[in-house]
C-alpha cells in the first residue's frame, strides 16, 4: 500500500524511520515537497509502486491533501469521495479552458476564422501577471484586503496589456489579409504565435516560473474518517475561478445580447457587408472582439497562475488546441456551447487522469470530440448551417 504522508516542512522536524523492505523517496511539486514510503516484499514490487506515485503525483499536483492511498493493484479508490474530489478538480480546469475558447469562439463567428495565436495571447496574458505580482511584492502573507485588491490591480492591468497584444494580431496577422484567400490569415496567424512564444522565450528565459501560493487553504468537505481515508478538499482558488468564470461569462452573455457592441458583433456574423452599409464600423467591431477574446484569455493566465503555481513558455500551444477542441466540442460561435465543451474536456482530463492512465487523458478528450463530431458536426450548442442553394 502507498500512503502520502505530511508535507516537508512539518516531517523535517522530526525525521520519520526506514524499516525494512520499504523505499523512501521525495517528490518536488511547485508548491510543497512530499515524503513517499512505499512498502514491498521485493524489488520489484518496489518499482511498480514508485511509478504509480509518479504517476499519481502527476495526476494531482495540484490537489494533494495530507492523507492519500493507492491500493496496491495499482487502482485508484473507487468512492464517492475520490469522485467528488476529481469532479471538483475537473470543473476547475473546464473553467479555465472555457475562458479561452469564449476568445476562440468570438473571432470564430465574427470573421469565420480561427485566431490560432490566442492560446499564446494566454501565456502572455499569464506572463504579465507573473511579472505584476513579483514587481509589486504580492504574497499570500498580506493582508487580505490589500491581498483582493493587488489581485484586482493586476488582473485590470493584465487584461489592457493583453488586450493591445490581440490588437496588435488582428491588425497585423488578419485585417492585411480580410479580402485574401482563407488560408492566408491562418498562415500569418500561425506566424504570430511562433512570434509570441520565442519573444516570452528569449525575454523571460525557457525555464519553469514558479510563484508561491497566493491563496492558500480552503474547506474540508471530508476529513477522511470513512472507510476509504480519502480528503476531499474544495480549495479558495478553485471558488475563486469557478465564481469569476461564472461572472464573466453571465457578463459577456448580457454584453453580446443587450448592448449596442453586442448588436453590431451579430451584425457583422451575419452579414459584414450589409452591417457596413448599416452604418457599423466593421473594422472596430472586429479589433474589439479581438481585444474582448484577449481580455478573457489573460483572466484565464491569472487563473492558472494561481491554482497551478508555475508557467513556462510553451503553455499557450497545449492550453489553445485543448479550448480550441472545447469551442468546436460546444459549438463553434456559441458562447454557451465554448463554455459547456470546456467544461467537458477538463471533465475527460480529469476523471481519465483520475481512473484510467494520465499518458492518455489528451487522447480520450480529443477522441469524445470526434466521436461527437461524427454525430453532430455543429457541436452540441452549435446552430446547423443552412445552405442556400
Amino acid at each position: 500500500m502507498l500512503r502520502f504522508k505530511e508535507p516537508f516542512e512539518r516531517r523535517s522536524k522530526g525525521g520519520w524511520p526506514v524499516i525494512s523492505g520499504t523505499e523512501k523517496f521525495s517528490h518536488n511539486l511547485p508548491q510543497e515537497k512530499i515524503l513517499v514510503f512505499i512498502r514491498g516484499s521485493s524489488k520489484r514490487e518496489l518499482s511498480q509502486k514508485r511509478g504509480l506515485a509518479t504517476t499519481f503525483f502527476n495526476v494531482q499536483k495540484c490537489t494533494l491533501t495530507t492523507k492519500r492511498w493507492l491500493e496496491p493493484s495499482g487502482g485508484l479508490n473507487n468512492d464517492m469521495e475520490y469522485f467528488l474530489q476529481q469532479l471538483i478538480n475537473g470543473v476547475t480546469l473546464g473553467s479555465i479552458y472555457g475562458l479561452i475558447a469564449i476568445g476562440y469562439t468570438m473571432v470564430y463567428g465574427i470573421i469565420g476564422m480561427i485566431n490560432f495565436a490566442h492560446g499564446d495571447i494566454f501565456m502572455v496574458g499569464a506572463f504579465i501577471s507573473l511579472i505584476l505580482i513579483v514587481a509589486l511584492g504580492v504574497t499570500a502573507s498580506m493582508p487580505l484586503a490589500l491581498l483582493i485588491l493587488a489581485l484586482i490591480a493586476i488582473l485590470i492591468v493584465s487584461m489592457a496589456l493583453t488586450s493591445v497584444w490581440g490588437w496588435t494580431v488582428e491588425r497585423i496577422a488578419y485585417r492585411p489579409l480580410r479580402g485574401s484567400f482563407r488560408l492566408a490569415p491562418l498562415i500569418t496567424a500561425i506566424g504570430a504565435s511562433i512570434v509570441l512564444q520565442n519573444f516570452v522565450q528569449i525575454s523571460q528565459g525557457a525555464r519553469n516560473k514558479p510563484l508561491q501560493p497566493l491563496i492558500p487553504g480552503g474547506f474540508t468537505l471530508s476529513d477522511g474518517s470513512g472507510d476509504s481515508g480519502f480528503v476531499v478538499q474544495l480549495s479558495y482558488s478553485q471558488i475563486l475561478i469557478i465564481v469569476v468564470t461564472t461572472v464573466l461569462m453571465i457578463g459577456f452573455t448580457t454584453l453580446i445580447n443587450k448592448t449596442s457592441l453586442g448588436r453590431a458583433q451579430r451584425s457583422c456574423e451575419q452579414d459584414r457587408k450589409m452591417a457596413s452599409l448599416l452604418g457599423i464600423n466593421v473594422d472596430r467591431t472586429i479589433s474589439l472582439t479581438f481585444v474582448m477574446g484577449a481580455s478573457l484569455a489573460s483572466v484565464a493566465g491569472l487563473m492558472f497562475l494561481i491554482y497551478y503555481g508555475v508557467i513556462d513558455f510553451y503553455i499557450g500551444f497545449l492550453a489553445g488546441v485543448k479550448a480550441f477542441t472545447a469551442a468546436v466540442l460546444g459549438g463553434i460561435g456559441s458562447l454557451p456551447g465554448a463554455m459547456l465543451g470546456g467544461l467537458l474536456i477538463g471533465l475527460i482530463e480529469t476523471f481519465w487522469s483520475g481512473y484510467f492512465s494520465v499518458e492518455y487523458k489528451d487522447v480520450a478528450a480529443f477522441s469524445i470530440l470526434a466521436i461527437v463530431l461524427i454525430f453532430m458536426p455543429e457541436g452540441l450548442l452549435g446552430k446547423p448551417e443552412v445552405e442556400k442553394v
